[in-house]
Formats: structure tokens, C-alpha cells, sequence
């Protein structure tokens, strides 16, 4: 479906006079020497950017000295997305930008004045991905049209978190529908609802996924800061592949209630930033035990409020690192990026492994795949449930029966192999989901990561996070060469992703993991190497990545 008909009749940004005259102030103020990629095959060169790589801190530094607004903010964040996210280049990277923002950011302007900022958030614009209920005038669809119109009957966790935290919620993120649980085949970045979401440093190129719009619009400065969700790579792929720092937390850190499921084993919600500084913010405020997710049980007494308080730009000083070194090779180019970022870290005084052994993720292919076709049947038919007698859909055969009665805009592309697959499965009793669960633990845990921290003595383990985009495909759909997600989100800990260099013009990724709540520690290490490195550069918006023979 093109990203124009992407079911927000009616909801399309603040209330629609304010959001119309942002978008003829973005136009007015916009040069006209360089045509869409598109049309004309040059590079778009979106009008200069008050805000362009501003991090939370001076964002707020701004307001606090009186020569900006968190409206002002907003105000601006919503001509750059009519600029370039609905037009120019289009990225869709939002399905739909929230009704409310300009009254949220006043008030929260207002309270500042009569009583000072709620902390660190108070005012910066937050984009959640749209498989985070909201229980206001936005909608939670996980891109599919199954769900338009649904607005559940209360916050997700993180959501109502964030508000309590003062941020004000831009609006919902582009993402691959159903988490890119439906089809074998799928491509990253497309949903019904949003169309194919494109990555803004080569827009031919796949911008990965699930979480592909929430990693776009960080990295292309239509946001301070975005929530994601991973249950396997869904996170740190669309966060390496455009370019941005993306944590997934452990299991439980950050409360599930409210989120689309995939698997209550893998699923988890966290941030996507620029910085690994603003990443920590995020964390502090998502982070939580709640009463509405059993698995936050076990953080209780392992969470702060402050992680930005663990970042140290001496932080690899000292630390042993094991390098992970099945996860290279994949990309001559990656493995280059890699040796420099290797040697960086090995300047700033990290003592490197390398390299270790870990177990064969094809080694947890068969399990991990029982597991979440097992949990998803179980899982995504709580959540339709909770969604009350109105729900257009209430169990999984009703995604089915719908995606085949809306063929043509469901399934243009691709088909839901994975529904069907999951529809057949026992419920969670079952032995042979018992033994798969048992099995992925073992691998991914005891003879996976905490085997290997607790032998080697390590502070965490690196790697290459993946490749560098592909060209998206929508005939034959993605075409990953490599990562190394698996582990870490199979055993439920913590991932973390920062920028590393560049192939072709394209982002690379080097990824830190360990074992679970290591969050403090994956941190402090992602900030150092950060400081080191400043690898990240702002997206270009080419019409293709730049295959030139000097590039590296």
C-alpha cells in the first residue's frame, strides 16, 4: 500500500490546521535545486535543520535558556516530517504523527514554568513504534489494516512511563508488519498501513527491521529519540543499518503490558537513539517492575532510574572483551570496519579475547522457531482479547481469515506462512515446546554467554551487529548476509549497538552482549568506544549507496 493511504484518515498529525501550516512553512523555507531521488535520481537536500543531531541535553539546555519551546520543538519536528518523511524522499517512517502533540508540549511548557521540569525527558518528542498501545486519539495496528481504528483501553507500560517522564509522543512509528511475524519471505520496513520504509542514507536500501521506522526517523532527525521492540534482531538490525545506538534490555527490565506480543521468552521494548548518552536517558525512564508483567518481577532491585550515570568516556580502560569471531567473515568490507573499531578499542585500553567460542546460532534455529510459533498462537490471542468486544479480530484464525479476504492489500508481496505455521501448534504444555525452551536456555545461556563470561573472565562480548543494507525486494524479499542477534535474544540479555564505520556509504554496527541486567556495564563500554570513534555521520538521502572504487 502506498505510504499515502496508510489508513490515518482523520488522525493525520496534531489537528490538522497546525500540521498544515508546519508543513507550508517546511515547504516555503525548502531550496528547490535538487530534485526527489525518486524523480530525478539526484540526491535530496532536505532545507537546514535547527535541531539536527541536537541530543536531549542541549535540547533542554536550549529551553532552559528561554530560545526554545517544547512546542517550538515540535513545531519544527513536524515540518521536517512533512518535508522529508511524507514527501522529498519519503522515508514513511511514521504511520501516523499524534493529534495531541502541540497541546502536550504546551502544557508541559506551561508546567515547567509554574514548577520546573519533571527530569531529563520533560519536552523532548518520543516516537513509539505501532505495536505500543497508546490509549488516546493515536491507534496500535502493528501495520496491519486488521487493527485500524483500534484504540486500546489503556497505556502500554512504556507509554504511560514516558509520560509520567514528561516526554511528549510524536506520534507511531512504520515497522514490519507484525514485527515481521507473518510471512518466511517478508520485507523489512513494509506494513499495510505504512508502505516500504526506506533507509535515508541510500533509499534504494532496506532500512531492516522489525523496528525499521522507529530506527529511520532517529537517524534522519524527525525525532530526538525512539522506542523499538526485538524479540530476535528487531532492535539493534534497523539501528546498526541506519546508523544510530539501539539497546535491547534484558528480558523484564522494561515491562511487555500493552505491547503487541510476539513471545513473552524474547520480546522486550527499548530505546533508539544518536547518542548512547540519550539511550541511557530513554532506559531510565522505561526501565521498571510492573504488576501487568510477571517477568519485571525479576527486576526488581536490578534497575536504575539513571543509567547515564554508568556512562564513563575512560569506560574500555581495563575491560577484557571477548570477540566473537564465528560472527565475522560474512562481509570482507564489515571485517575491515571491524579490525579498525578492534584496534580503537584496544587504544583506549581494552584488553580483547580473541577470539572465543560460542555455540552455532543454526544450532538454535529449529528450537527458537518452535518456541515463538508456540508462544505467538498463545500470545497474540491474550492481546486481541484485551482489546474488548469491539476488536474487529479476536484470535489468530481471524488474522488469517482476514489476510486472505484482503489479499490484495494485505499480501501484495508476500503471504503468512508463519501465521499458519503458528496456528497449528499445541498450547505452551506441550513437550515438545518444553524441550525447544529448555533447549534454546542451554544453548544461549549456560553453554552460551554465562558460560563464556564466567570462563574467560570477560565484561562483555563484540561483534559485527550485521551487514550493510541490501537493496530492498519486494519480489524476493530481505537478503541478510549476517549478524549476531541470536544469542542474546534467545537467552534474553542485553545487546546493545553503536556505530562503527561505514561500507559503501552504508552503516555498520559493532555490538556489545552479555549476561543479564549487564545493562551498566554494555553501556559504559558503547560510550567509551562512542567517544573514541564519533563514527556516526548524518544520512545523505542518496538514491543509492555510493559505489565508487575508493570507497571502503
Amino acid at each position: 500500500m502506498d505510504g499515502d493511504r496508510s489508513g490515518r484518515s482523520g488522525r493525520e498529525g496534531v489537528n490538522r490546521r497546525d500540521l498544515l501550516r508546519a508543513a507550508a512553512a517546511a515547504a516555503a523555507a525548502a531550496p528547490l535545486a535538487c530534485r526527489s531521488a525518486e524523480r530525478g535520481g539526484t540526491a535530496f537536500r532536505p532545507r537546514p535543520f535547527e535541531f539536527e543531531e541536537w541530543t536531549v541535553a542541549r535540547l533542554q539546555e536550549a529551553i532552559d535558556r528561554g530560545s526554545t519551546t517544547a512546542r517550538g520543538i515540535v513545531e519544527r519536528a513536524l515540518a521536517r516530517i512533512a518535508e522529508i518523511d511524507r514527501s522529498g524522499p519519503t522515508l514513511r517512517s511514521f504511520i501516523e504523527t499524534n493529534p495531541e502533540v502541540l497541546s502536550l508540549a504546551e502544557a508541559l511548557d506551561r508546567e515547567r514554568r509554574e514548577r520546573g521540569p519533571r527530569g531529563p525527558l520533560h519536552g523532548i518528542p518520543v516516537l513509539l513504534k505501532d505495536n505500543l498501545d497508546t490509549a488516546d486519539r493515536m491507534t496500535t495496528t502493528a501495520g496491519s489494516l486488521a487493527l485500524e481504528g483500534s484504540i486500546p483501553p489503556r497505556d502500554s507500560a512504556v507509554a504511560a512511563r514516558l509520560r509520567e517522564a514528561g516526554a511528549v509522543l510524536l506520534g507511531k512509528a512504520n515497522l514490519s508488519e507484525w514485527a515481521n511475524f507473518r510471512s518466511t519471505r517478508s520485507t523489512s520496513g513494509w506494513s499495510a498501513r505504512g508502505g516500504q520504509c526506506r533507509n535515508p542514507y541510500a533509499l534504494d536500501r532496506n532500512p531492516c527491521g522489525s523496528s525499521s521506522g522507529s530506527a529511520v526517523a532517529v537517524s534522519a532527525n524527525l525525532c530526538a529519540l525512539a522506542v523499538g521492540t526485538e524479540t530476535d534482531g528487531s532492535i539493534v538490525c534497523p539501528s546498526a543499518t541506519n546508523g544510530i545506538v539501539g539497546v535491547k534490555p534484558t528480558v523484564g527490565l522494561v515491562s511487555r503490558a500493552g505491547i503487541v506480543p510476539i513471545a513473552h521468552s524474547q520480546d522486550t521494548a527499548g530505546p533508539m537513539a544518536r547518542t548512547v548518552a540519550d539511550a541511557a536517558i530513554l532506559l531510565g525512564a522505561m526501565a521498571g517492575a510492573d504488576p501487568r508483567d510477571p517477568a519485571t518481577r525479576e527486576a526488581e532491585g536490578r534497575t536504575h532510574r539513571d543509567y547515564a550515570r554508568f556512562l564513563d568516556p575512560r569506560g574500555l580502560e581495563g575491560a577484557r572483551l571477548g570477540v566473537a569471531r564465528s560472527f565475522f567473515g560474512f562481509n570482507e568490507r564489515v571485517d575491515r570496519v571491524l579490525g579498525e573499531a578492534l584496534e580503537a578499542m584496544r587504544r583506549a585500553g581494552a584488553l580483547l579475547v580473541d577470539p572465543v567460542d560460542l555455540p552455532a546460532e543454526k544450532e538454535l534455529a529449529e528450537p527458537e522457531t518452535t518456541v515463538l510459533l508456540t508462544e505467538f498462537k498463545t500470545d497474540i490471542e491474550a492481546y486481541l482479547a484485551a482489546l474488548g468486544p469491539r476488536a474487529r479480530v479476536r484470535t489468530l484464525e481471524d488474522l488469517v481469515r482476514f489476510n486472505e479476504e484482503n489479499r490484495d492489500r494485505e499480501m501484495p508481496y508476500f503471504g503468512q506462512e508463519l501465521f499458519l505455521q503458528a496456528r497449528e501448534k499445541g498450547p505452551p504444555a506441550d513437550r515438545a515446546y518444553l524441550d525447544a525452551l529448555a533447549q534454546c536456555r542451554r544453548l544461549a545461556r549456560e553453554e552460551g554467554i554465562d558460560g563464556l563470561v564466567a570462563k574467560q573472565r570477560l565484561d562483555a562480548i563484540v561483534a559485527p551487529t550485521g551487514g550493510p543494507a541490501w537493496v530492498t525486494d519486494l519480489v524476493n524479499g530481505d537478503h541478510f548476509v549476517g549478524g549476531c542477534s541470536t544469542l542474546a535474544a534467545v537467552a534474553g540479555y542485553p545487546h546493545v549497538t553503536v556505530p562503527a564505520g561505514f561500507v559503501f556509504g552504508l552503516p555498520v554496527g559493532l555490538s556489545f552482549f552479555g549476561p543479564a541486567w549487564s545493562e551498566p556495564t554494555l553501556l559504559k563500554l558503547a560510550y567509551a568506544f562512542e567517544r573514541a570513534t564519533q563514527a556516526r555521520r548524518p544520512p545523505r538521502f542518496l538514491p543509492t549507496a555510493e559505489l565508487l572504487p575508493s570507497s571502503p
